[in-house]
């Protein structure tokens, strides 16, 4: 992986386009000068041609030149992509689990587009997916149901111009966040929504109002000039007496050493407050925790699904290649259809729903059939609970202790 890496760097470094494109700009102003003197005097045409002949030559064999400095990067770059990843045939089954969902892959590719402000693309495509609707799902629907597979779904709520507006105004808040470090629009949409942010326990209006007082403290627009550096701790200071005075009840200690800084900032990098005053993470941190809260008031990860299986699907991909190396050798088949034949281990943040299977029934349990702990600490799901003790006592398939139904506790993991 190192030597990948380097190769990376390198590429980075000098194998880019920027030198490339200097060039270009180069050839087009000698060509645009020329124009001017031409249009200025046309008598000179003959003379200003004859002189642009050289130094336009002498253009185009730069530009050539650093595009063979581009190639030879990308071919290092591609034998060490090929030297690390080897190509080897992706595992297969029999059985597509998303095959029989159209409706729900339409849905996550839909979302998507719209998490990622690509607007006009989503529209389209759910244009397309509403034009060819997917085969009927009939373990989705409800009997003698007549309602499109995708409304099932909640294709038709992604066409809502409510539901677009929303996600626009989220992207266009991001956008202001990440690329003009332009927090008030997010912080008026924080202030909008301060009672449901605050019923959640987050601190995000806060957050938002801290790195506002910090970037106007350090400068804001202008943190370079150092001549201006009173008059930006006095407009920080004047935010905080006007926008954070209502947090000090729940923040009194974050107040505490905003303030504080005053007495360092001549040497701010140096102080207790180096942490809060010189924190590169800052603004990408918020926006992920910008992106998390809104994606919460609206019942979505903060994640796209799409996203999500992707990634998971990496993470599965060499334990699966490897299962698939074993199984060859040993000639043996995956037998298995709804679920896999080996355990994937996947992030904390990718654990949706319990993972706990009844060692009595053999079946994972779900909401509707949670995990049951009994006084002794045998677990098992609720179902085969109510069946080992069909109203009364009942013993632990596991151990000799007995025990009622109404002494299990139901477990959440």
């Amino acid at each position: 992986m190192e030597a990948l890496l380097e190769e990376h760097k390198k590429l980075a470094r000098k194998s880019n386009l920027s030198k490339s494109l200097e060039d270009v700009q180069n050839s087009i102003d000698l060509l645009v000068q020329a124009r001017e003197s031409i249009a200025a005097d046309p008598n000179c045409a003959r003379v200003t041609l004859a002189k642009l002949q050289a130094p336009v030559k002498q253009s185009f064999e730069a530009v050539n030149s650093d595009l063979k400095e581009v190639y030879k990067g990308l071919g290092n770059y591609s034998k060490a992509l090929d030297k690390k990843f080897k190509d080897k045939p992706l595992p297969s089954t029999d059985h597509d689990a998303l095959s029989s969902h159209p409706a729900l892959i339409n849905r996550a590719v839909a979302m998507h587009l719209l998490r990622e402000g690509q607007f006009s693309v989503a529209s389209t495509f759910l244009t397309d997916a509403t034009n060819r609707p997917p085969h009927s799902e009939p373990q989705l629907r409800t009997p003698n149901s007549n309602s499109n597979p995708e409304d099932d779904l909640g294709i038709d709520s992604l066409k809502s111009e409510a539901l677009r507006k929303q996600f626009a105004d989220m992207y266009h808040i991001l956008h202001a966040m990440k690329y003009e470090r332009n927090l008030l629009p997010a912080i008026d949409w924080a202030r909008a929504n301060s009672k449901l942010l605050e019923t959640r326990g987050s601190n995000l209006e806060f957050e938002l109002g801290k790195l506002q007082f910090v970037w106007l403290f350090t400068g804001g627009p202008n943190p370079i000039d150092p001549r201006s550096r009173s008059q930006n701790q006095q407009q920080a200071l004047q935010y905080a007496q006007r926008d954070l005075v209502h947090f000090q009840g729940r923040y009194l200690k974050e107040m505490t050493q905003l303030s504080g800084a005053m007495a360092f900032s001549p040497n701010l990098s140096q102080s207790p407050y180096r942490r809060i005053f010189h924190n590169e993470g800052a603004w990408e941190d918020l926006a992920n925790s910008f992106t998390r809260e809104f994606c919460s008031l609206l019942g979505l990860s903060a994640d796209s699904p799409l996203y999500i299986a992707a990634t998971a699907g990496a993470i599965a991909l060499p334990t699966l290649l490897k299962l698939q190396t074993i199984m060859k050798e040993k000639r043996t088949e995956w037998t298995t259809q709804h679920e896999l034949p080996v355990e994937i281990p996947l992030p904390p943040a990718y654990h949706f729903h319990s993972i706990f299977v009844c060692p009595v029934s053999k079946e994972q349990t779900t909401d509707d059939n949670p995990p049951m702990m009994m006084p002794c600490g045998h677990v098992v799901a609720q179902e085969s609970l109510m069946r080992l003790a069909k109203g009364s006592r009942f013993k632990c398939p596991y151990c000799p202790n007995e025990s009622r139904p109404e002494d299990a506790k139901r477990l959440y993991m």
